[in-house]
């Protein structure tokens, strides 16, 4: 998601103080801004993170701990799974500790908790670390954290999921800022450039009760009025990080999980992390996924892929939003994203490692190179005053295309639009029509062969009647960034970069292939058991995780 420029108003969450808000400038958006900061006095809460995101069979994890209770049992259990756990401290005193100065740059700090040595034996996926009040009867579950778990073979018939950890990161405001706001007085609206691993993820990343609303709302205005965004309003109103339902286990990979594995498909999770470090990572397995929101990474993860696919490799990518490059400090376990400040800031301006968009020319590595769609090119649908009243599903152009088999759909047919799964934030590629079929004109990095399946139409800038203007949280300044790398000054190229679309496409590259679904909530046609985007997965699934 990009982050344009706007103020935001004292906002003060009901029912507590785990949430403290941010004071800005006078109220311009309906919706407030707060950030996740522990308090010594606040309401009961605990807050945990590891030493490491992702370990092996025989490493030892290392746990980090704070709460504002005096007793408390943690346990880990594999999720999804809804098997017993793996591991239970039994009732152990805690204590409260003091964050440092700009925590969410510099990390925590505290001292070990507990420590676990992973078994042998232990499945291959996510952990979550659930830690429950042991001062009263009712053992309220007060906080809750996530590491990997990945054996050192490839379980077998497993595929790769790779979990989008580092915009996890960018979206993680615990401790007082992310990449998007915050109280870090050095950069506009309080962002930080520098995000550390070294702190818990903020509430609702891991875990969120059932019936959170998801990123686009789910009904359509049935006529004009103000901006909605319903998961925001629900955060504030909830206690949860503002942006819980853009970035996090628990809105993606999770629910991609529970789909994949009742459907008889075994994954191993990597994260980006391990991307990064071992360009070899994914050599063993027949085929990488990519769910959900999926916008930060690094140059080393993009290589990694790339010679992946290029030696035969497989990439099914149900996702949106390929949008930043970022640079990791692995010794600091830092993540660095300067953005729209990156070339007046980032020590790296003006060379290839820069931390701006992949399609700034000054980088000029757009993201259709690796997965045949850029961000830019597309970006929003259905999400608060971004064409609110969009379709929300993908119109079918080549129905006879493999992808499509056993589902039925012809020429001009939509699906998913029941499920919202055109929805959030959308990947395109600059196109044209060509005997009623969008055809790729590879002037923005789509690479040849690229082949357009599905489409929809999405935009750069909010719109409405000029009375609801002031419920706009991100007005059309994603367009004026667009614009500004890429277009020309004048209200006419302004115009011009406001439109975007998302994209269903598939092509072939050295050895391997690849398959994009450019939408951040493919998903959940899952959850919501969409016969259409239920069938296209498992096509997907079923031709990349056959070996040739």
């Amino acid at each position: 998601m990009a982050d344009s420029d706007f103020d935001n108003a004292r906002g003060q969450r009901p029912g507590g103080d785990r949430l403290a808000s941010v004071i800005s400038g006078p109220r311009r958006g309906a919706r407030e801004t707060w950030v996740e900061i522990p308090s010594r006095d606040g309401e009961k809460a605990a807050w945990c993170y590891s030493n490491r995101r992702a370990y092996s069979p025989g490493d030892t994890v290392t746990l980090h701990l704070s709460t504002t209770v005096a007793r408390v049992s943690l346990t880990i259990a594999r999720d999804p799974g809804g098997g017993d756990a793996v591991f239970a401290s039994g009732i152990q005193q805690a204590a409260f500790h003091p964050v440092p100065e700009q925590v969410y740059a510099a990390g925590c700090g505290w001292p070990v908790f507990l420590s676990w040595t992973i078994p042998d034996d232990l499945a291959s996926g996510g952990y979550v670390v659930e830690i429950r009040d042991e001062t009263t009867a009712a053992r309220e579950a007060i906080g809750h954290h996530l590491f990997f778990n990945r054996r050192r073979t490839r379980t077998p018939g497993a595929l790769a999921l790779v979990a989008a950890t580092s915009t996890w990161s960018a979206y993680n405001d615990w401790g007082g800022a992310n990449h998007y706001y915050g109280i870090n007085p050095a950069l506009p609206r309080g962002r930080s450039a520098h995000l550390s691993a070294l702190r818990p993820w903020a509430r609702g990343q891991v875990a969120l009760p059932k019936g959170a609303p998801r990123s686009v709302n789910q009904v359509r205005p049935g006529k004009p009025g103000p901006a909605r965004y319903d998961s925001v309003e629900w955060a504030f109103i909830n206690g949860y990080t503002r942006y819980y339902a853009l970035a996090g286990w628990a809105s993606y990979e999770r629910p991609f999980l529970q789909w994949a594995e009742a459907n008889g498909y075994a994954f191993d999770v990597i994260t980006q992390d391990e991307l990064h470090d071992d360009p070899d990572v994914l050599k063993d397995y027949p085929c990488a996924v990519f769910v959900g929101h999926d916008e930060y990474w690094s140059r080393e993860m993009r290589d990694a892929v790339d010679a992946y696919v290029d030696g035969g490799g497989r990439v099914a990518r149900f996702a949106g939003n390929f949008l930043w490059q970022i640079r990791l400090d692995r010794a600091a376990q830092t993540q660095i994203a300067w953005k729209y400040d990156a070339r007046r800031l980032d020590p790296e301006a003006g060379t290839s490692r820069m931390t701006s968009a992949w399609e700034d020319p000054q980088i000029d590595h757009p993201g259709a190179r690796t997965f045949g769609v850029n961000a830019l090119r597309g970006i929003y649908a259905a999400f608060g005053g971004m064409a609110r009243r969009a379709a929300r599903g993908f119109n079918v152009f080549r129905p006879e295309h493999w992808a499509f088999a056993g589902t039925g759909l012809g020429y001009a047919d939509m699906f998913g639009d029941e499920a919202n799964i055109f929805g959030f934030e959308m990947d395109g590629v600059e196109y044209t029509f060509a005997d009623g079929v969008p055809v790729p004109t590879g002037e923005d990095g789509a690479p040849a062969g690229l082949t357009i399946l599905a489409m929809g139409f999405a935009t750069l800038a909010e719109s409405g009647l000029p009375e609801f203007d002031s419920s706009l949280m991100l007005g059309d300044g994603d367009a004026q960034f667009r614009n500004s790398l890429l277009g020309e000054p004048g209200a006419e190229s302004l115009e011009r970069h406001k439109r975007g679309s998302g994209m269903v496409v598939h092509f072939a590259r050295g050895a391997g292939e690849v398959f994009t679904a450019g939408t951040c909530e493919w998903v959940n046609g899952l959850i919501e058991g969409d016969c259409y985007t239920q069938q296209i997965t498992r096509n997907v699934l079923d031709r990349f995780g056959k070996r040739s």
